[in-house]
């Protein structure tokens, strides 16, 4: 006889805790021998097609401080709009694309970096065109919970029709999901955990 799903209870969560490099990015932490290289540390090759970017950026704390423990996920589609995924229905992704990053943040400066490409346009839930953007994903000690937000690209004119931007209440916070460029292909997104430039979060 099959248990009844009311008597399951959530499994209580915890801070990703001083030791989760071991375990996700070994080589990072000088723990080689493991995995050639570590999981999602490539997202792209010589022949994946697309805009070739770089994502850097730090993760602050409340006081200003950045966080030199963080790791992150991102995930995003090819340039064509695409996600290199199974349940991928509208197409085929390029196969040169991972679609998934993994990066710690460096231990003496708290930098993050990724090489990518520059994702195409994607449908919202309801049909609508999303402006290109990536999704992060920040876990670090001190997170419960690891925290999901998005970067968007500056000067991107679908920016001001995307369904999730918005959605959000106050516009003025709409500036903490849009990188900055530096210089050609180059984009920094810092992420604030707190404070009065707090990054917007989405409970997904």
């Amino acid at each position: 006889m099959a248990q009844a799903l009311t008597r399951i209870k959530e499994t209580p969560s915890q801070t990703a805790g001083p030791y989760v490099h071991i375990g996700c990015n070994p080589n990072f932490i000088g723990n080689s021998g493991q995995y050639e290289n570590d999981l999602g540390s490539n997202l792209i090759n010589e022949n994946t097609t697309g805009e070739r970017i770089t994502l850097t950026g730090k993760v602050y704390d409340a006081t200003g401080t950045p966080l030199k423990d963080a790791m992150i996920e991102i995930w995003q589609a090819d340039c064509t709009g695409l996600y290199p995924a199974k349940n991928e229905h509208r197409g085929d992704a390029d196969p040169e694309f991972n679609g998934w990053g993994r990066c710690a943040c460096d231990f003496d400066t708290g930098e993050y970096k990724f090489e990518s490409i520059k994702p195409g346009p994607v449908p919202f839930n309801d049909g609508r065109m999303q402006a290109p953007h990536i999704t992060f994903w920040v876990v670090a000690r001190g997170i419960n919970i690891g925290l999901h937000t998005r970067m968007y690209f500056p000067d991107e004119a679908t920016n001001k029709d995307d369904p999730v931007l918005g959605r959000i209440e106050h516009k003025s916070r709409v500036a903490t999901l849009i990188a900055e460029e530096t210089s050609a292909g180059n984009f920094r997104f810092d992420i604030h955990l707190q404070g009065e430039n707090e990054t917007v979060f989405f409970d997904i």
